[in-house]
């Protein structure tokens, strides 16, 4: 590791400032890496790894609206999308489904989905990531606390990751409809709650996770009963 930097918990708007260290140590090709889904009760984890390019002068303002994606609407998030892949030199798209979460737990998920994002660019230096550390990768690393809040590659990786998360969400709110997978995208709202009340849970629940295990009260019994089901209001 080439170190960790605790940002000031105040500043919400990311900056340039630990990709600047790096391209001052002599790496170019910095991605920054960060993942959406970790605390859903369903569906996949998306990891993205963004790399921007260190020698535009404009960066910083055309990036201007660039945040953590939890600071942002779904239309911001989707208007900033194309924009980051326009201007990335590359990005990176990585996943783990609800069966490797069961199987490995969510952390080991998690960086299995980073890893795949970092291995989907053609080159990378060196990776500034959110919170999680990804020893098996063999290059150096940043991590910490809060670095889509504070770094401008991170955040755009966030973007990017909860984009094509809530998309394929889309796309599984189809194919397992009446859970309203489309409107809170597999995380616990009371609504999520209601509809495994009524139809048990799908094939892409998190069947280790409270309340889907089976020993919770909710989970003794549950069956899935296919996508004939009705929509649970």
């Amino acid at each position: 590791m080439i170190g960790t930097m605790r940002p000031a918990t105040g500043d919400l708007q990311p900056d340039w400032r630990l990709e600047q260290e790096l391209l001052a140590c002599g790496y170019r090709w910095i991605a920054g890496v960060d993942e959406a889904g970790r605390g859903a009760w369903a569906g996949p984890v998306c990891a993205a790894a963004v790399v921007l390019p260190p020698d535009r002068s404009d960066l910083l303002g055309l990036l201007a609206d660039v945040r953590d994606s939890k600071r942002l609407s779904p239309a911001q998030r989707e208007a900033l999308y194309p924009l980051i892949r326009e201007v990335a030199l590359a990005v990176g798209v990585g996943w783990a489904g609800p069966e490797e979460v069961d199987a490995l737990g969510i952390l080991p998920a998690t960086r299995h989905a980073m890893a795949r994002a970092v291995a989907q660019l053609a080159r990378v230096d060196a990776l500034v990531i959110d919170f999680v550390r990804l020893p098996e990768i063999p290059l150096p690393q940043r991590s910490l606390p809060r670095a889509d809040a504070h770094c401008l590659s991170v955040a755009a990786a966030s973007i990017i990751a909860k984009v094509e998360r809530d998309r394929r969400m889309a796309e599984l709110d189809r194919m397992y409809p009446g859970y309203g997978f489309a409107l809170h995208k597999g995380y616990g709202t009371p609504q999520h709650r209601r509809a495994l009340e009524v139809l048990g849970p799908s094939p892409i629940h998190r069947q280790t996770w409270w309340p889907l295990r089976k020993d919770s009260e909710m989970g003794r019994g549950y069956a899935w009963r296919g996508p004939e089901s009705t929509d649970v209001p």
